[in-house]
C-alpha cells in the first residue's frame, strides 16, 4: 500500500494484523498509542508526520489504507 504524502489524504485507516507477542517494548507502546491492542483492531488517524513515524516503527505488524 502506498501512503500518500501529507495533505493528499486526510486520514489513514490502520489495522493490526500481527501479534504484539515478542515485539519490543517500544513497538508495543507505539501500537498502544495508535489505539491498537488486539489483532483485528482498527483505528482511523490523521495523516500527519507523527502518525507516519509511528506507522514506520510497526509497519510489519499493521496494514495501512488511505481513507
Amino acid at each position: 500500500v502506498e501512503i500518500r504524502r501529507l495533505g493528499e489524504m486526510d486520514q489513514l485507516k490502520i489495522t493490526l494484523t500481527g501479534s504484539l507477542i515478542g515485539s519490543s517494548p517500544k513497538q508495543k507502546a507505539v501500537a498502544k498509542s495508535l489505539g491498537l491492542r488486539k489483532i483485528g483492531d482498527v483505528t482511523v488517524q490523521k495523516n500527519d508526520a507523527s502518525v507516519l513515524g509511528k506507522v514506520k516503527i510497526v509497519s510489519h505488524l499493521i496494514k495501512v489504507e488511505n481513507v
